[in-house]
């Protein structure tokens, strides 16, 4: 079932290569949707694909890159399925 998700992850995750990290791994799972820096620190990822591809991604982003530090990630499924046209960093 395709599904898209919006994430909110707090931290250490600017400035470490975030963006990329999730894009790398988003673009091997097959999901579309984009990572974005927000002026609070966090990174906003929304991510659609295979509930069980996000899941994947989801247990990624608690990781993080090497440098990054990881404090909560933040998830809710969205009502409706957003296609995107591959996975972008903004």
């Amino acid at each position: 079932m395709e599904r898209t998700a919006c994430m909110f992850i707090t931290g250490y995750v600017q400035a470490v290569g975030y963006r990329m990290y999730v894009r790398r791994y988003a673009d091997q799972l097959g999901i579309t949707g984009f990572a974005q820096n927000l002026p609070d620190g966090r990174v906003k990822v929304v991510a659609s694909g295979s509930e069980t591809k996000i899941e994947e991604l989801l247990e990624k982003l608690r990781q993080g890159p090497r440098f990054a530090v990881v404090r909560n990630v933040e998830m809710r499924w969205l009502d409706d399925y957003v296609p995107f046209s591959g996975f972008n960093v903004k």
